[in-house]
């Protein structure tokens, strides 16, 4: 970076660069504004849908606790009742909580990183698009009478159990799994984003703490969401083919349920909290007016929650009979999230007294949200007692103690980033009277609600419960309650009617209304991508320490002023430093992305209904659309090697390896899909561990089968590596025929790992060991298919004439792809072909 100031070009030149700025970054109109990838309006959606599922699960909480209110209540029936509450945590867990944080994520990283976009609006569009068909899905089941109705945690063998939960079950499993879809092609979103698209000069230790919590939480999903999707995985082929993984009398445990589900369950609460700290974060210096103290004992804090909050999944399951020493480990982890998590708060604290607080509506909200959510924690380290959690376990005191946590936690930090940020959205303030009462009402109605539920549940009131007899005397803390909900759904419904109000009268807000002091209020309200020049970044606190930074920017003075070259660009920097390294081109409007969405919401919906020719129609018709995708949208040779950038400086418009963002992201996306087969060993090793003799005299794979698979992988992945050496010395027809033989070598490893279990005659549906040893065998087999499609895919290319020695990001990131493979492959056939015989 030079540090220098591009030239002041006359007006008349700077408004042609503007022209073609918006010319290329335009948003389409009519039907094809749904095509758009840009990610504020990709963030726009994705919001909006979000609290349109949060109403909904807000009315169904209003009708729990209408037939709750008096004893003996008929109002709901008893299955009825059942469809709500497990809707309604649903959909505030999986369809609010998560989402309405990447949608704001998506909305204000670009303009709070300086970045013109993230680096993959296509994929933020795809994801959308998953989420809103499968929470319809989802949310839609009920009325219809089909919504799932075991709780949202869906415990076996209750909802293994067909003819009680009909297809409910099946309709949450494969809803929430792709769902699930769209959270982890977020978070790759992000973390590339906040990595590789930072402003020149933003280093690591610059970015904005809402961008360090988010990248917290992005890591998160990968770690937490894979084991839900294997338990989704081994739940669904239990019901729909009776393979027996939770069934007891054939060698399964329920228990493993548990175990997955709440590996992903603690850490989600934490997913949800971070992003609401994030807001504080920002929130609190604005209206104290000076820079947080103790950014680095901050963020380390933040990792350190994160960190600590995969250790604490087992505090959920201190009543299944555990061994002492995991009952003392589990409730001393615990116990010791409180101490980053308090951190944090004291981290605000010290910034508000250092600094002249200005008590407005956002930091009202914020300061409530904080109170409430400390009363959520103490009752936490209540519960994080063993033999306290014994006594309060499934009671309404957890009811209470979840509430306080996820509403104190989340919901009024979220209100008060509504206030805070809606300048930056509509150029309009929200109006400072209506929010002070819909705060009011909100903080009474909420403690009024939820305080008293400790007390009936002290009294030895049982969670879901549709009704309840009066000599219990729980009545009155019920009927309380339900005063409360109401007066606290009418607070929220006035900021709902404050964000949806007519606003043409109302004079507009000034650029940066709060004084703060991120780049995301440079572009308040002006344009639907990022901001007009990339700066230069030399502090935590741009618009306060670099006086004429809006100026220069609005003159095009910093880097990519013009759009001259008619595409999309946004600038790559490094992971650490933040020093410029290429220009990408970032994909533009496409049907695609709604096209492959679609598809394979296809997939899941025909899963559920068990319409197989549907759903192999549906895959392929996915398959062919994501290939279209990748063949048109990403990679592509640009007609010079070097883009002028300004500032005198010229940086490469192709990278491939480490250098790209397309390695970054086949990297992340196999974290996360390692993160599930690691899930898939770790219920192999648990029936192994639990039984004195895991194979109970079931017949296994044997060792020659299971080891020759083992094999013929390390060699295709040598031929891969092979090919991208062959590639790298110019050697085109080498580097075919490596892939070629790979090919070969590929599905003869397929074949050998299905051949052990199939040869031997295991049969899944007996016990639970030839199932766990098949779900495996077929795990793995599925992932030599996709390395087939990706071989195949780079042989066209080569063939094309797109992959080359200097043009070669496929390559890379298929060879990436094999480094996971392989180590999935000799995993897995290791385990299958010397387990439990080494025992």
């Amino acid at each position: 970076m030079t540090g220098k100031l591009g030239p002041l070009l006359p007006q008349d030149q700077r408004e042609a660069q503007d022209k073609r700025l918006r010319d290329v970054w335009k948003t389409p109109s009519g039907w094809r504004y749904w095509t758009s990838v840009n990610n504020s309006e990709i963030g726009l959606w994705y919001g909006c849908t979000a609290f349109i599922f949060m109403l909904f699960a807000g009315v169904l909480a209003l009708l729990i606790r209408l037939q709750l209110a008096v004893p003996d209540n008929t109002f709901l029936s008893a299955n009825f009742f059942n469809q709500a509450f497990t809707l309604h945590g649903t959909v505030m867990m999986f369809l609010f909580a998560v989402p309405i944080f990447e949608a704001v994520a998506i909305f204000l990283l670009p303009s709070m990183l300086g970045a013109r976009e993230l680096p993959f609006p296509r994929l933020s569009a795809f994801g959308f698009w998953s989420f809103a068909i499968g929470g319809v899905f989802v949310c839609g089941s009920i009325f219809f009478g089909a919504a799932p109705n075991s709780g949202w945690f869906m415990y076996p063998p209750l909802a293994t159990d067909k003819e009680q939960t009909g297809i409910g079950a099946d309709i949450w499993l494969l809803g929430l799994s792709f769902i699930e879809v769209a959270s982890i092609a977020a978070a790759v979103e992000l973390i590339v984003g906040i990595m590789k698209c930072r402003a020149p000069g933003m280093r690591v230790n610059m970015m904005p703490l809402f961008a360090w919590y988010l990248l917290i939480v992005a890591g998160m999903i990968l770690f937490a969401f894979p084991p839900l999707i294997a338990g989704d995985l081994l739940f669904e082929m239990q019901r729909m083919f009776d393979w027996p993984f939770f069934d007891a009398e054939r060698g399964g445990d329920p228990l493993l349920w548990q175990h997955l589900f709440w590996i992903f369950g603690h850490p989600e609460v934490y997913i949800i909290f971070l992003p609401a700290i994030a807001l504080m974060a920002m929130i609190v210096p604005t209206f104290s007016q000076r820079p947080i103290v103790g950014y680095s004992w901050i963020v380390l804090a933040a990792v350190g929650t994160g960190f600590l909050s995969f250790g604490l999944w087992v505090h959920h399951m201190f009543t299944t009979g555990l061994p002492q020493i995991s009952l003392a480990f589990f409730s001393a982890a615990s116990e010791a999230v409180v101490i980053p998590t308090g951190v944090q708060i004291f981290v605000f604290i010290a910034t508000m007294l250092a600094g002249r607080v200005i008590f407005s509506v956002p930091m009202l909200f914020g300061a409530g949200g904080l109170a409430i959510f400390i009363i959520g924690g103490l009752t936490g380290v209540m519960v994080a007692l063993v033999p306290f959690d014994w006594q309060a376990h499934d009671t309404y005191f957890i009811v209470a103690h979840l509430h306080y946590v996820l509403i104190g936690g989340m919901l009024f930090p979220v209100t008060a980033g509504i206030y805070y940020f809606y300048p930056f959205f509509n150029g309009k303030k929200l109006s400072d009277t209506w929010g002070r009462i819909a705060f009011w009402l909100m903080f009474v109605g909420f403690n009024v609600a939820f305080f008293p539920m400790h007390f009936a549940g002290l009294r030895g009131m049982p969670r879901r419960v549709f009704t309840y007899p009066a000599e219990m005397g729980w009545d009155w803390f019920n009927l309380i309650s339900t005063v409360g909900a109401f007066v606290f759904a009418a607070g929220f419904l006035i900021v709902v009617a404050d964000v949806v109000r007519p606003k043409t009268r109302q004079a507009p807000a000034k650029p940066n209304p709060w004084n703060a002091g991120t780049m995301e209020w440079l572009n308040q309200h002006e344009e639907s991508w990022g901001i007009r020049s990339i700066p230069i970044i030399k502090s935590r606190y741009p618009l306060w320490d670099q006086p004429d930074l809006r100026k220069n920017i609005e003159d095009g003075r910093y880097y990519l002023p013009d759009a001259e070259t008619g595409h999309r660009e946004t600038l790559v920097t490094s992971v650490l430093d933040g020093a410029p390294q290429q220009v990408l081109r970032v994909g533009g409007s496409s049907y695609v992305t709604m096209i492959a969405a679609f598809l394979l919401g296809g997939v899941f919906i025909a899963l559920t209904y068990e319409w197989w020719w549907t759903t192999i129609i549906c895959a392929i018709g996915t398959l062919i659309a994501i290939l279209y995708w990748l063949w048109t949208g990403t990679a592509q040779i640009p007609e010079a090697e070097m883009r002028d950038a300004g500032l005198g400086e010229r940086f490469p418009l192709y990278v491939s390896g480490p250098a790209s963002v397309g390695w970054w992201a086949m990297f992340i996306t196999m974290v996360g899909d390692g993160t599930a087969f690691a899930s898939l060993i770790f219920g192999y090793f648990f029936y192994w561990t639990i039984h004195d003799d895991f194979a109970e005299g079931q017949v296994g794979p044997g060792w020659q089968w299971p080891l020759a698979a083992a094999a013929l992988f390390v060699i295709a992945w040598g031929c891969m590596l092979l090919a991208r050496f062959a590639n790298t010395r110019n050697l085109a027809s080498t580097m075919r025929l490596s892939i070629a033989v790979s090919f070969l070598l590929t599905i003869a490893g397929v074949a050998a790992g299905l051949m052990g279990p199939y040869q031997h005659a295991m049969e899944p549906t007996l016990h639970v060991y030839p199932a766990t040893v098949w779900i495996l065998a077929i795990w793995t087999s599925t992932h030599g298919a996709v390395a087939l499609i990706m071989q195949l895919y780079c042989l066209a290319r080569s063939y094309a004439g797109y992959l080359t020695a200097d043009y070669d990001q496929d390559l890379c990131n298929v060879v990436l792809y094999w480094h996971f493979m392989v180590f999935t492959a000799v995993v897995t056939y290791l385990t299958i072909g010397l387990f439990p015989e080494l025992r």
